[in-house]
């Protein structure tokens, strides 16, 4: 009898989510350019740009069943222009550049940590890749990369509009102080709340409380008051979340013990 051959394999890629992702790499890709240019509020807002594509692409996929190992993975290098290389570059232009004027060792400083950014989120994304699955859906390990970049770009925009007076180069201690630490949150096993629901899965997973809609509702009104300025206090909270729970539950634990 002759042999059963398997049908071939599909050739073709789901367009609808990786249009979504191309979107956000060019967005990522677009940050870049900008701020070699000295528009770094434009460049940050594209950041902020891919972080929306990044969340649309994979709820897209999930809704129209598209999901592909393709489009994991391409997603991933995707995420990794505009949540790795832009952050990191488009805060050395607007900032870590200025530690020059501190000597050349300084000036050496502020490119490295830059890159030390750049590797942390190529690591946190690899390590996410292979934890999933395994891990609790509640909680992310590590700083995740696009609110890692979110704090970053919140940050630059909250300055380089002008509106507070201080330049880049003014801040240029500050603004290595919040690159290394975005970078190590990154890479830590620290958790993060991921707004993900309860784990239980299925339709109870999405759901929360009335009274979390009506705060969602504040939250955006107040957003619009200030938006750069209050997307860096949303940033600078939600990374100061996870290390103060963590401090919180080691104590716990110590006063269990005695």
């Amino acid at each position: 009898m002759d042999e059963i051959k398997p049908p071939p394999r599909s050739r073709g890629i789901y367009l609808l989510p990786n249009l979504f992702t191309t979107a956000g790499l060019f967005a990522g890709f677009y940050a870049i350019i900008a701020a070699a240019n000295g528009q770094f509020v434009t460049a940050a807002v594209a950041v902020f740009i891919a972080g929306l594509m990044d969340g649309i692409d994979g709820r897209v996929a999930r809704l129209t069943g598209t999901s592909s190992d393709f489009g994991v993975q391409y997603d991933s290098l995707a995420d990794l222009v505009s949540f790795g290389l832009a952050p990191a570059l488009v805060m050395y232009h607007w900032s870590l550049s200025a530690l020059k004027f501190d000597g050349s060792v300084m000036g050496r400083v502020g490119w490295v940590v830059a890159f030390l950014y750049a590797a942390c989120a190529a690591l946190r994304l690899a390590r996410f890749n292979t934890q999933v699955g395994t891990v609790d859906k509640r909680w992310f390990v590590g700083l995740a990369s696009p609110a890692a970049a979110g704090l970053m770009m919140s940050f630059v925009w909250a300055f380089a509009d002008g509106a507070l007076g201080w330049s880049g180069e003014e801040l240029r201690y500050v603004a290595l102080t919040v690159t290394l630490v975005a970078a190590l949150l990154m890479v830590s096993r620290i958790r993060f709340w991921s707004f993900k629901g309860t784990g239980e899965g299925g339709a109870k997973a999405d759901k929360v409380p009335f009274v979390v809609l009506i705060l969602a509702a504040v939250g955006i009104a107040v957003l619009f008051i200030d938006l750069p300025r209050v997307l860096f206090a949303i940033g600078v909270l939600y990374a100061l979340s996870g290390p103060l729970g963590w401090l919180w539950q080691r104590s716990r634990r110590s006063e269990a013990v005695r």
